[in-house]
C-alpha cells in the first residue's frame, strides 16, 4: 500500500465511498423488500431508508478515520516539520515513515529541506568567516573594560539599560540581578539619576553625580556622559569588583534597545520587542493549594535571545519536610534547603526579576498557582502577562501532538542534560530555548504581535494540565 501514489490513494477513498454507498443502498433495498412482503410496502421502504442512512454514516465515519490517520495527520505533521526547519533553524530529518502513505511528498520535502540546509550552511559559514574578527574584537573589548577599575553602563533615552560590563554586573548584582532592558532606576534612586539627566540635557556635557542604591545601602561616585542620538553612558567610579582572572567577564548589550519603540498597548507589541522571563519551580508535591516551592529557576529573553548571566537559581525553604517521592524527582533534599530564603523572600526577588516582562512557563497555571497563593504575604501582585509553551506548542503543531516539555524539546532539537532535567533552572533554560525557536515560527504563521498569539492560545486552554 505504501507504494501507491497520493493521487491514486485519494481516488481509492472516493471509490470506496461510491462502491460502499451503492452496496449499502442495494442491501438496504433488498432487506426492505423482504420486510415489505412480510408487512406493508410503507414499512419496508421506511426500514430500507433507515438502514441506508445509518450504513452510509458509518461508512463515511470509517473512511474519514482512515483519511485522517493516513493523510490529514501526516500532512499536518509534515508541514510542522518543514516550518521547524525553515523558521527555527533545526536540522532535523523529515519523518518519512509517518508520511509513508503520502506517496513521494515526504521524500520531496526531505530533498528540499536538505538542499536548503546545505545552502544555509554555506551562507552561515561565509558569515562566520566574515564575523570572526568582530568576535575577537569584542573579546578584547570585554577584557579591556573589565580590567579598567570603573563600571560602565549604557542607558537608552527612555532610561533602560542597553549595555553593562563585568564590573557593572558586579555592582548591579549587589542590588538586584543584572537585567538588560531594565530601568536604571530599578537599581539607583530615581531622584539622583533624574536630576543628573536634567543637567545633562541642559548643558550637553558630562555630569558628575552620586548614585545611591534603591535600598540606600550603597553609594557610588559616578559620571554621566551624553551619547549621540540620546541616552547616556553611566560610569561608576570606585566600583571595587572582585573578578577572578579566569572568571567569565561578560559584556552584555543589545544596541537595538537604543531606538526601540514600545507601543502603548502590549497587545500591539511585536513578539521580538518583548522581554520574557522564563521560569520553572520544583515543589514538595503536585497540589498548589497545600504543597510548597523548594526551588525557583528563571532566565531572561531579550530581543529574541537568551541573555547570558541573567538568571535566578534559588533554593527555597518550604518550612516543612520534603517528601522522599518528590526528592526522587527533583533531587532537592531537606539539607539543601535548610537556612535558605522562604517563599516570601524568594518570591519577592523573582517578582523584581520579572518586572515589566512577560512571564513564560511550561504549564504556567501550575507554577503560578504556588506564587499567587502567597502573594499577599510577599507584598506583591502577579499582574505580568503570561505565555504558556504548552499552548504555543498546540498552536504550532496541533492538538493531536504530545506537548510535554520532553516531547517539545525533542521536536525542536533542544537538549536537556539528564542531570538538569527536573531542576528548576535546567527546565527553565530548556523552556527558554524552546521559546526562542518558536518565536520565528509564530511570526511566520502571521502571529507577529503578543495579542495575536494570546488570541490563538485561548482556543487551546483545555490542554492545560500538569504535563511535567
Amino acid at each position: 500500500m505504501s507504494k501507491l501514489s497520493l493521487r491514486f490513494r485519494v481516488f481509492l477513498f472516493f471509490a470506496l465511498l461510491a462502491v460502499g454507498g451503492a452496496g449499502i443502498v442495494a442491501l438496504s433495498l433488498w432487506l426492505g423488500y423482504g420486510r415489505a412482503l412480510a408487512t406493508t410496502s410503507g414499512n419496508g421502504f421506511f426500514f430500507a431508508g433507515v438502514l441506508a442512512v445509518f450504513g452510509i454514516v458509518a461508512l463515511c465515519t470509517g473512511i474519514w478515520l482512515l483519511f485522517d490517520e493516513n493523510i490529514a495527520k501526516p500532512v499536518e505533521s509534515l508541514a510542522a516539520e518543514m516550518r521547524i526547519r525553515a523558521h527555527a533553524g533545526i536540522d532535523k530529518q523529515v519523518d518519512t515513515h509517518g508520511a509513508r502513505y503520502l506517496g513521494d511528498l515526504a521524500h520531496a520535502a526531505q530533498a528540499v529541506s536538505a538542499k536548503l540546509g546545505e545552502t544555509a550552511l554555506q551562507s552561515a559559514q561565509r558569515v562566520a568567516d566574515e564575523t570572526a574578527q568582530l568576535a575577537a574584537d569584542k573579546a578584547r573589548l570585554t577584557a579591556l573594560l573589565t580590567e579598567i577599575p570603573v563600571a560602565t553602563i549604557m542607558v537608552s533615552p527612555k532610561g533602560q539599560i542597553v549595555l553593562y560590563d563585568g564590573q557593572a554586573a558586579e555592582v548591579l548584582s549587589q542590588i538586584h540581578v543584572p537585567r538588560l532592558n531594565a530601568a536604571i532606576t530599578d537599581y539607583f534612586l530615581a531622584s539622583g539619576v533624574e536630576a543628573a539627566v536634567r543637567e545633562l540635557h541642559r548643558t550637553g556635557r558630562e555630569v558628575a553625580l552620586t548614585l545611591r542604591s534603591v535600598d540606600e545601602a550603597q553609594s557610588y561616585d559616578g559620571r554621566m556622559k551624553p551619547l549621540d542620538g540620546g541616552g547616556y553612558l553611566l560610569i561608576i567610579e570606585g566600583a571595587h569588583a572582585s573578578i577572578a582572572p579566569e572568571a567569565e567577564r561578560p559584556l552584555v548589550f543589545d544596541f537595538s534597545l537604543l531606538t526601540a519603540h514600545a507601543p502603548e498597548a502590549i497587545e500591539e507589541t511585536p513578539l521580538r520587542a518583548l522581554t520574557y522571563v522564563v521560569f520553572d519551580t520544583e515543589t514538595t508535591g503536585l497540589l498548589p493549594h497545600k504543597d510548597e516551592v523548594v526551588q525557583i529557576g528563571a532566565v531572561r529573553v531579550v530581543g529574541g535571545r537568551i541573555v547570558p548571566g541573567e538568571r535566578i537559581d534559588q533554593l527555597v525553604d518550604p518550612g516543612a519536610p520534603i517528601p522522599p517521592s518528590s526528592t526522587k524527582v527533583h533531587r532537592v533534599t531537606d539539607a539543601m534547603v535548610r537556612g535558605k530564603p522562604d517563599i516570601f523572600e524568594a518570591g519577592r526577588r523573582f517578582h523584581h526579576f520579572a518586572r515589566n516582562a512577560v512571564i513564560v512557563a511550561h504549564n504556567a497555571p501550575f507554577d503560578m498557582a504556588f506564587l499567587r497563593r502567597h502573594q499577599a504575604r510577599m507584598g506583591v501582585e502577579w499582574t505580568n502577562p503570561i505565555l504558556d509553551t504548552v499552548l504555543l506548542s498546540a498552536v504550532l503543531f496541533g492538538t493531536t501532538e504530545t506537548h510535554t516539555l520532553d516531547a517539545l524539546c525533542e521536536r525542536l532539537g533542544v537538549t536537556i542534560p539528564p542531570e538538569l532535567r527536573h531542576t528548576a533552572l535546567g527546565d527553565a533554560q530548556a523552556t527558554a530555548e524552546v521559546l526562542v525557536r518558536m518565536l520565528p515560527m509564530l511570526e511566520a504563521r502571521g502571529m507577529t504581535t503578543f495579542g495575536a498569539v494570546v488570541e490563538q492560545t485561548r482556543q487551546h486552554g483545555r490542554l492545560l494540565e500538569d504535563l511535567n
